[in-house]
Parts: C-alpha cells; structure tokens; sequence
C-alpha cells in the first residue's frame, strides 16, 4: 500500500507541478524549453491524458506482465508515431484515432477485457502512433526535438503510473467496480472527443 501511495503521490505531484508552467512551453530553444514544452503537451490535452490513464488502469487490470509491457509500448511506439510526425509522413485522421483510443480503451477497463498480451500491445501501440504522431507534428519549431521527446515521454510514463496506481485498487474490495467506472469516465470523455463535445 505504501508504494501504491508513492506512486500517486509522485505522479499528482509532477501534474501540478507541470500545469503551473504552461506559459514556458513553446518559449526557448535549449533543452528546458524543449523538455518543458514536451513535459506539459500531454498533461495539457484532455484527450491525451483520458487515453494514457487507461493504458495504466488496464495493464492493471490485466496484471503482471501487461501492468509493465503496455506502459512501456505505449511511449516506444508514440516515440515512432511523433517521428513521422515531425517528418511530416501522412497519417489519416489523427484526431479521431486520439478520441477512439480513449473510448476502446476505457471499454477496455469496463469490461475487464482480457484479450493475449500481444493483441492488448497491438491495441495500445495502434492508439500510440495517434498521440505520438500530434505530439511530433505540434513540435514548436524553436525547441530541441530531442529534449521535446524525453518531455512527452517521461509525462506520458508519469500518466500511465496515475492509471496503474488507481487500477492496483481492483484488487481491493469495492475497486473493481471503482476502476470500472474510471473505464467508463474515461469511454464517455472518448466519445465527447469524437463528436465534438470536449
């Protein structure tokens, strides 16, 4: 219980330290401006955080080793997706997939799908190219791309850490139906996204 509790202190803690630095986001161009701007891009993005929560709370509800593996595929593939991005390589709605991937999985955390780790990794990775790819195309033009990219990523790990500290209660009694709910929170925010509502 002690480490569940770190890690959520950790995690709330960075948020709001994070939040309270918006105005220096796309100010500078060595390596604070660049990590900084990237460090607060995902936590500024409703869509963003509602997807990369889920991705904790159902590797948490999947258990060991997908509470680990999805967490850490997640950012490796987003890194991937905001290179091309940057690159400026055509991927298809973009925005609707960022939506869609808070819907699938927030239903996902629902309904305690439990599908092989590989197809949950596939999921979680198809969902990672979206979110990397608007990272990599929203890079301002006066950061360093390389401490950008640490910033995103090192946030979205400190996301995921929220989700799986909240999904280790489905263990506890009354948490499953806790974590289910923050599933359906998460589904319902997706489909706000996807028309246009948030």
């Amino acid at each position: 219980m002690p480490l569940r509790a770190f890690i959520l202190f950790v995690g709330c803690l960075a948020l709001f330290g994070a939040a309270g630095l918006p105005a220096l986001a796309h100010e500078g161009s060595g390596y604070g401006g660049g990590f900084i701007a990237g460090f607060t891009h995902p936590i500024l993005g409703w869509d963003h955080v509602a997807a990369m929560v889920a991705v904790g709370l159902w590797g948490a509800v999947l258990g060991a080793p997908s509470i680990w593996i999805l967490p850490v595929v997640f950012p490796l593939v987003m890194a991937l997706g905001a290179v091309a991005g940057i690159l400026g390589i055509p991927v298809p709605a973009v925005e609707t997939g960022i939506a869609l991937s808070a819907v699938v999985l927030g239903l996902m955390v629902v309904f305690a799908a439990r599908p092989p780790i590989w197809i949950a990794a596939v999921i979680v990775g198809a969902f990672a190219i979206f979110h990397g790819y608007a990272h990599g195309t929203e890079l301002p033009a006066t950061v360093n791309a390389f401490a950008y990219a640490i910033g995103f990523v090192i946030s979205t790990g400190l996301l995921h850490l929220i989700g799986i500290a909240f999904g280790l209660l489905v263990s506890r009694p009354g948490g499953r139906i806790a974590v289910r709910a923050a599933g359906g929170v998460i589904s319902l925010a997706g489909v706000a996204f996807l028309t246009g509502l948030a």
